[in-house]
């Protein structure tokens, strides 16, 4: 080597990165190459497009470890303050395509994947979704988590790892059946097993006192059967950063597997009981709790992996601490809706009984630790367990629950004098033959905040639901209106969307959504509303693709998209927007020649697999389609269409292509919802009531951008206290009176003329959810959106506008204002060493012992 060249090499270092850290092409083309041959076992001669999705995978999961070892040893260097976020649900979509862009990764991957012949959206679709959840409680516990990460909070999910996620809806002779979701039929490359952090967990037997060696009085569960929960980590990126959070779930395995005594007895079922009612714990999301079985097995799923998570919190604080005096202050415990509020009575127990901690400083601790979020006004779902039943499961927790409800009604007795009647709405024992435990109020009296989901939402929460609560502890209750994460539903599902939007006010708005507020700026934009209209309709045309695929229908991308897709329930409403299809369809059979709007009404949501009503009125969302999409009289001119197996990947298609979204639901019964959100952030306009986040949505997109019909939720009450009568609104209205009869004669199931009169008679003789009176003015308002669609330059405008005011509902607004409010934390920035040859290799100083 000359000197020339010498000194050339010495003045440009050559830079090496580690394959399984590094970013640039040429090393993850490398670490793709490495991954397919050492972990899945192949070389190109044999490798399927399973085993190169699996090679991505682990290749960007590499890059995600890297950074979740430095983000946990951060954390645990400083000592910081974690969030905590309990959750019965999480409903994460696929990780892969928001791995990558979280990490930055996207365009240097697709790159990586295209020199080595591979095509990166081919390898997206063989992802399995994970169906862990059913609905918005789920997803939104998703965007949180994202949020976390992206605002550097120090946070960890915690749930279950059901074996079987949410069900796959098939549609059979317009009936909906149900399948197992297998998802991890071919394994989870995302995950960490952690067994070496299994915990045990305890179930039925009896109580019983003793004197412990300190000459003081003590309690000890005896379980009849002990179950193990073994974690399984999932690294959750924030956008931009280097943290890399955990979502940690837990899986429940028997104690001892297998009883061989037994087995050779002859009795081989016997011999692996405990081993099926062990693992049936976190086999399916929601089971049937149509059963005493089923709602056995649902307490049994709460309380198992709130205990798991519990104990995980605390053996997480204790490697730093020596007593539980600094608990509340590194410790910050969320509740997601009531199905955790187990966990009130569980830290109890762990403290007094497996700690020693003395009754009053346990429940100091308790009550600053806690923080509960009510996600529902439904009494049904505010979790109601039976004494008897609650005794059988969890005996100890009942005789703290019973201690806290003593203490909870002296306190009441002497505030309120004796009020009986407050005392016993207050109370977390209901009374009555079949005694039950309140858990929505354990959770009020065992946390120090309260918070409701959207503003309206949170004062019926506080002048309704919990009056006496909020009347007793005002300070506890406050709002945190529900957001949703742009990096999924705008930046993932919109890209098109999201260049024009990054063209004209840069990129800052993934993390800044307020900045979409510039957009406004181009709202007379004739160019920028044109481009803005052909992004509209190519995502409108992709979807007909997709419905086309999916049903063999074939819809018009020009005409408007009416998209109703969330979980199916009588008070959301599908059913009213039923009795308007009929009406058009009606209309049209009356004056073939008439002008109309052309209109596809796109449903989509799955039904509890025993909630009959629902899912009659998916079998009669699909009879109706039947006749519709076959009249020649229509013409194609209204087409009804039901997607089946709603997912977050469907939302992810769905979302962008909606013209008109529908948030129909009776007011004053949805909490929130998130949809309306998702839907408004891509640029559909909202046609809706005044309920959940619907409120705020008109309010920050202006009144004339969105189409408001039906009564408030007051009015709702004061009809109803009236006395509503269905009725009335059936014989004063022909155009109702006819679509019901339509329905009762079986003029949709002529092969069964009585099929659905058992919506008919819901709604003559109830009613409940009051779509008779709040048919007439949805009716008008459906016009009158027909009618601004026909002047496509101004609607797109109102689109415009809906996407540039909807900066309030990020996600990570609603996390700050948790941070800021609830749970007291501060950002944690983590900091990436820089790869060197001579830093890498093991260096064992201490072998850690859990």
């Amino acid at each position: 080597m000359d000197n020339q060249l010498a000194n050339q090499l010495i003045d440009c270092p050559i830079t090496i990165e580690d394959d399984r850290t590094g970013t640039t092409v040429e090393t993850l083309k490398r670490a793709l190459a490495d991954n397919l041959y050492y972990i899945q076992g192949k070389d190109e001669n044999f490798a399927t497009f399973y085993d190169y999705y699996m090679a991505l995978a682990y290749t960007v999961r590499d890059r995600l470890v890297h950074r979740r070892i430095k983000t946990a040893q951060t954390y645990f260097d400083k000592d910081v303050k974690m969030v905590y976020y309990l959750s019965a649900e999480f409903l994460i979509g696929r990780l892969l395509i928001n791995n990558l862009i979280n990490l930055g990764l996207y365009e240097p991957m697709q790159q990586a994947l295209k020199e080595s012949g591979l095509n990166l959206d081919d390898l997206l679709e063989r992802e399995e979704e994970p169906g862990l959840g059913n609905g918005g409680l789920g997803r939104l516990a998703a965007c949180y988590l994202d949020s976390l990460a992206a605002l550097e909070i120090p946070a960890v999910g915690y749930g279950i790892r059901y074996e079987f996620g949410i069900f796959d809806q098939l549609i059979a002779d317009g009936w909906q059946t149900e399948r197992p979701d297998n998802w991890l039929q071919f394994g989870n490359p995302w995950e960490l097993p952690r067994p070496d952090y299994t915990v045990e967990v305890k179930f039925g037997g009896h109580t019983e006192g003793y004197t412990d060696t300190d000459g003081s009085f003590q309690m000890r569960w005896v379980p009849r059967v002990t179950v193990l929960g073994t974690p399984y980590d999932t690294p959750v990126p924030g956008y931009g950063n280097n943290t890399v959070n955990t979502l940690r779930l837990w899986a429940a395995k028997a104690g001892e597997d297998f009883d061989l005594n037994t087995f050779n007895a002859g009795d081989y079922t016997q011999a692996v009981a405990n081993k099926t009612f062990s693992e049936n714990i976190s086999k399916v999301l929601y089971p049937n709790d149509n059963t005493l079985q089923g709602k056995e097995l649902r307490l049994q799923q709460q309380y198992f992996f709130v205990s798991c998570s519990l104990q995980d919190i605390i053996r997480l604080y204790l490697r730093k601490h020596d007593t539980f005096d600094l608990f509340p202050e590194k410790a910050a415990i969320q509740l997601n809706d009531t199905h955790p509020a187990i966990g009130v009575a569980e830290l109890m127990r762990l403290l007094i009984d497996e700690h020693s901690v003395p009754w009053k400083k346990a429940w100091d601790i308790t009550r600053q630790t806690f923080a509960y979020t009510n996600h529902t006004l439904l009494s049904e779902a505010l979790e109601r367990w039976s004494v008897s039943l609650f005794g059988r499961l969890l005996p100890r927790h009942l005789e703290i629950i019973y201690e806290i409800n003593r203490q909870f009604m002296e306190e009441l007795q002497l505030k309120y004098n004796g009020d009986a009647g407050k005392m016993n709405r207050m109370s977390l024992v209901e009374e009555g033959e079949d005694k039950k435990i309140r858990m929505a109020h354990l959770a009020c009296v065992g946390s120090h905040a309260v918070n409701g989901v959207a503003a309206l939402h949170t004062e019926l929460v506080k002048q309704d639901l919990f009056r006496d609560f909020y009347e007793l502890w005002p300070e506890k209750f406050q709002n945190k209106t529900n957001g949703i994460t742009p990096r999924r539903w705008l930046l993932m599902s919109n890209p098109e969307l999201s260049a024009l939007i990054t063209e004209k006010i840069g990129g800052n708005w993934v993390k800044q959504l307020d900045e979409l507020k510039k957009l406004e700026a181009y709202v007379d934009d004739l160019e920028f509303r044109s481009r803005w209209r052909q992004i509209k309709q190519a995502r409108k045309a992709s979807f007909a693709s997709y419905i086309h695929r999916s049903n063999g229908i074939e819809i018009d991308p020009n005409s408007l998209f009416d998209i109703q897709i969330k979980r199916i329930h009588e008070y959301k409403r599908q059913l009213l927007n039923v009795l308007h299809v009929i009406a058009l369809y009606n209309q049209i059979k009356d004056n073939p020649s008439i002008d109309v709007v052309p209109r596809t009404v796109i449903f989509g949501g799955k039904a509890a697999p025993g909630y009959f009503m629902a899912k009659m009125v998916i079998k009669l969302v699909n009879s109706v389609a039947d006749v519709v999409n076959n009249d020649p009289d229509v013409a194609g001119r209204l087409k009804v269409i039901f997607v089946a197996n709603y997912s977050v990947s469907l939302g992810q298609f769905a979302y962008p292509a909606s013209d008109l979204s529908e948030q129909i639901s009776t007011a004053g019964k949805e909490a929130s919802g998130t949809g309306n959100m998702k839907f408004a952030l891509n640029g559909s306009l909202t046609i809706g009531t005044l309920d959940g986040a619907n409120v705020e949505i008109r309010e920050e997109v202006g009144a004339e951008n969105f189409f408001l019909f039906g009564l408030t939720a007051q009015e709702v009450v004061d009809l109803k206290a009236k006395g509503y009568k269905p009725q009335d609104y059936y014989h004063s209205n022909p155009a109702l009176k006819r679509v019901v009869d339509q329905l009762a004669s079986g003029f949709f199931s002529p092969k069964d003329p009585g099929l659905f009169m058992p919506i008919v008679s819901s709604l003559l003789n109830s009613d409940e959810y009051m779509l008779f009176a709040d048919f007439q003015a949805y009716v008008d308002c459906q016009a009158r959106a027909a009618e601004a669609y026909r002047d496509q330059d101004n609607w797109t405008r109102m689109s415009i506008l809906n996407v540039a005011n909807m900066g309030k509902f990020s996600s990570d607004r609603a996390i700050a204002e948790y941070c800021t409010d609830i749970w007291h934390v501060q950002p944690v920035p983590i900091l990436l060493n820089e790869y060197s040859q001579s830093g890498a290799g093991l260096k064992v100083k201490k072998v850690h012992v859990v």
